[in-house]
């Protein structure tokens, strides 16, 4: 059963691309559940998921770019051999064909690319672009986390491996999952992140959750208030002396949208 949440019927071209490819898969055994309107991607999941008939839960966004024909193929049956395996992602490499400015945000900013691995990986940059879990898995956790409007991929992973199961990246797979293509959509998107996640900070301390940057690296514990800050102190210089301008930049419209949203936000608000 495949789920795509979207904002509208179209996403600007990019969902009827993303169905067309859908149709060019080799494997056809699956169902198509689009949830539309519903701006809590955890609750338009958990609604797909009720629907959803099919022994394996696939995600995709709505901006997905599919990298082969046989991504589902070969999906379904690495899955269907590991059944310790609570859910699985995929590669997300660089287009070819991408303009300079994509390349060059994905090449800057952490977590915005992965590397193909060359065997079932235990990682964390399993995503919701595109990942498989078994339903039955899915629903023993919980689904996903419908109180929060951003961190739901930090959630689900952890509540999968607490209940014992892998979370891993499969070899041989992979997508293309895009920046915004525009300069002035690179700044909305990223001071919203920050925005939402001050929103999360602020009353849902218990759902945040840190992240890896690579394969195969262990999710470490909660930091401190404190330690946060002189690390994302310490990212901010680094930029600077790596000339990674676009993460810099990524790392000040956060924080502008974090600050703002932390002191305007109320909980009724999103």
């Amino acid at each position: 059963s495949i789920i795509i949440p979207t904002a509208d019927e179209t996403r600007d071209g990019l969902l009827p691309s993303l169905l067309k490819q859908l149709e060019e898969q080799t494997f056809r055994d699956f169902e198509i559940i689009v949830i539309i309107g519903d701006t809590r991607q955890g609750r338009a999941i958990n609604c797909g998921a009720q629907l959803a008939e099919g022994k394996y839960l696939v995600t995709f966004d709505d901006d997905t770019k599919l990298g082969h024909n046989d991504l589902l193929e070969k999906m379904v049956s690495q899955i269907g051999q590991h059944p310790n395996i609570g859910m699985a992602g995929v590669a997300n490499l660089v287009p070819d064909e991408a303009s300079w400015f994509i390349k060059r945000i994905m090449r800057e900013l952490p977590r915005r690319t992965s590397p193909m691995v060359k065997e079932i990986t235990d990682s964390d940059l399993a995503e919701h672009p595109c990942c498989i879990i078994p339903r039955d898995v899915f629903l023993e956790v919980g689904g996903e986390n419908e109180l929060i409007p951003r961190g739901l991929d930090p959630y689900l992973r952890q509540e999968i491996r607490k209940a014992g199961y892998r979370v891993v990246v499969l070899p041989d797979v992979f997508i293309h999952h895009l920046p915004p293509k525009t300069f002035g959509k690179f700044i909305k998107q990223f001071y919203r992140n920050g925005k939402m996640a001050a929103y999360v900070n602020k009353f849902y301390p218990e759902f945040v959750i840190e992240l890896t940057t690579r394969h195969g690296d262990a999710v470490a514990g909660k930091r401190s208030v404190t330690i946060r800050i002189f690390s994302y102190i310490g990212r901010l210089m680094k930029t600077l002396l790596t000339l990674h301008i676009f993460y810099l930049l990524s790392l000040v419209l956060y924080l502008a949208g974090y600050a703002i949203g932390y002191i305007t936000l109320q909980e009724n608000d999103v």
